[in-house]
């Protein structure tokens, strides 16, 4: 089972699928009921497993997280938080060992996945058309974030959501995603992706311009507060924390 599921994933150097709604471009997606088995098979958690076993990049969700932490985005213990296409909940599990929200909302267009984490975590799943974060009320969400996802969109989708992002945040809250910036791109990682990266996978991985995002989230009034780089497939994309001023 695990050699399965691997060989599925390294094909395309794939760190994670949030959707059977292709409207991103990608078209490879992390099976929910095998990808579930294995891991309980394998004693550890569906996201330990996506790390260690698919992606063989053991540790690589909770370096993201000890990140956030020494930044200081869970210090204030956030209420509200929502995470946009969780996928298999690897982040939104460890982030919910960091903080305790009386509400922690999701948007997963992959309806098994969904499932899976309300029934898992108790989160409240929104109804969701892939590029709105419609039903959340502004200014109502202490921690915004997003994982691997925009990784895998298209620009148009990604901006989107950039501006609902800023929407539903509070004043004073967090907003977390990453990007495969220009950071990210020097030409011997462009080479290891072009020749390792797979084929046919429409928008993944799907760059954007670092000084774009800064840039927007200001006119929103976001400023940046911090970045690092995380690993992603053959190289790594780049996380920005943003704040949402008073």
């Amino acid at each position: 089972m695990k050699s399965g599921v691997k060989r599925l994933l390294g094909r395309a150097g794939f760190d994670i699928v949030r959707s059977t709604n292709n409207l991103g471009g990608v078209d490879d997606f992390i099976p929910f009921e095998a990808t579930v088995r294995a891991a309980r098979a394998a004693g550890v958690s569906v996201g330990d497993y996506i790390d260690e076993v698919m992606n063989g990049t053991p540790g690589a969700t909770q370096s993201t997280i000890d990140e956030l932490r020494a930044l200081g985005v869970f210090a204030a213990n956030p209420n509200t938080v929502l995470e946009i296409g969780p996928g298999s909940g690897r982040y939104l599990e460890k982030t919910l060992k960091e903080c305790s929200p009386d509400r922690y909302e999701i948007y997963e267009t992959a309806a098994p996945w969904a499932d899976y984490l309300v029934d898992t975590f108790s989160v409240v799943a929104q109804p969701t058309a892939g590029c709105s974060l419609a039903p959340t009320p502004g200014g109502s969400i202490d921690l915004v974030q997003a994982h691997k996802v925009f990784n895998t969109v298209t620009f148009l989708c990604a901006s989107r959501y950039f501006f609902e992002m800023a929407r539903v945040t509070r004043p004073g809250g967090r907003i977390v995603f990453d990007v495969m910036t220009e950071t990210c791109l020097d030409p011997a990682t462009v080479s290891a992706w072009a020749t390792q990266g797979g084929a046919g996978h429409g928008s993944y991985p799907a760059a954007m311009p670092r000084r774009t995002c800064v840039d927007l989230f200001a006119t929103l009034g976001c400023s940046l507060e911090a970045s690092f780089l995380a690993p992603m497939g053959v190289a790594s994309t780049e996380v920005l924390v943003f704040g949402k001023g008073a």
